[in-house]
Order: structure tokens, then C-alpha cells, then sequence
């Protein structure tokens, strides 16, 4: 019985230092944000260029720079270049400050940009000119039921039109499991 008890208690002991170990990297990993001030260059509907740095904004995916869409007439559209655009409209200002403490696989710092209290990141996919990819579920919801940007027509989801076209992005396992980490303790 004693024996049985020692294996739980070593159990027990080894998930809650994992747990402890989880903590901590979520906590570092906060203390390393770094911030970021415009204005900026919009790459693409979801990359900001800020000198050499470049910024991927979080939460959202725009369309690719060479995608089209289709308008409700079913005439095609820029819509890759319509969002960049809007990208560039919205962080164009000296007021605006991306933050953020993690980096994508191309090495691009992920963000969440902000000019006062406008939430950046919102707002695009509220213009309709990105989709919600874990966040902003919401303004993509909002902007779908006012036929807002993509939503005018008919559209491919654009990490669909980069695995059509061969520019997969599918994430790593070990990128994956740190996503359901976050979720699970509540930082995403």
C-alpha cells in the first residue's frame, strides 16, 4: 500500500512541476514583448514592414497580395491588394504601436497593433478584409452579416488559395501544442 502511494505522490509531483514549468515559459514569454511604433509599410494584408523588422499581425488572415475575389456581380477583384491597402491606411500614422513577444516560423514578430484605442487587428477583419484565425470572431461575424469587403462575394479562404497555390503555412507540432498551451491556460 505504501509503495502505491509513493508511485501517486511521484505522479502527482512530476504533472505539477510541468505545470510549474508551463508557467514560467508563459510568463518569460510575456516579459519578452517587445513594442513597436509606426508608421509603417503594409507588406501584404497582414505583414507591416518597420525597417528590417517585419511584423505579422495576429489573430487574422488577409487575403495574399495576388489573390482575387468576386464581387456579387460575379466581376473579380484585387482583394489581396484592396486589403493591403486598407492595412496601410490603418497603421500609416506615427500614433500607432504594434506589440508582441512570439515569432512565426519566417521569423516575422506576431502583433497586435493599436493607434489609441482602435483595436487594429479589429478593425480589419471588421472591414472585411481579413478573416478571423482564433480571434475576432465577432468582426468577422459582423462583417459577414453587413456583406462587408470579402464578404461582397464569393471568396477562397486565403490559407486555402496559399495551400492551392503552394505556399503551405501549416504549423509545426510544436507550434500547434504551444497554441492549445496558451489556449488552455487562458493567454490566447
Amino acid at each position: 500500500m505504501t509503495r502505491i502511494i509513493r508511485k501517486v505522490r511521484d505522479a502527482g509531483l512530476f504533472l505539477a512541476l510541468i505545470f510549474l514549468g508551463a508557467l514560467i515559459a508563459a510568463r518569460l514569454e510575456d516579459s519578452a514583448a517587445v513594442s513597436i511604433s509606426g508608421p509603417f509599410v503594409a507588406v501584404d494584408g497582414d505583414t507591416l514592414a518597420a525597417g528590417a523588422e517585419r511584423l505579422r499581425l495576429e489573430g487574422l488572415d488577409a487575403p495574399e497580395a495576388r489573390q482575387t475575389c468576386e464581387d456579387g456581380s460575379g466581376r473579380n477583384w484585387r482583394c489581396g491588394e484592396e486589403a493591403r491597402a486598407t492595412l496601410e491606411r490603418l497603421t500609416s500614422a506615427a500614433s500607432v504601436v504594434c506589440s508582441g513577444s512570439e515569432r512565426d516560423r519566417y521569423g516575422r514578430l506576431l502583433v497586435r497593433c493599436r493607434n489609441g484605442g482602435l483595436d487594429i487587428n479589429a478593425e480589419l477583419v471588421k472591414a472585411g478584409m481579413a478573416v478571423a484565425s482564433g480571434d475576432y470572431s465577432s468582426e468577422e461575424a459582423e462583417a459577414r452579416s453587413g456583406g462587408e469587403g470579402l464578404w461582397t462575394g464569393e471568396f477562397e479562404r486565403p490559407r486555402d488559395w496559399r495551400v492551392r497555390h503552394g505556399m503551405m503555412d501549416d504549423p509545426s507540432a510544436a507550434e500547434g501544442f504551444l497554441a492549445w498551451l496558451k489556449g488552455w491556460f487562458g493567454r490566447n
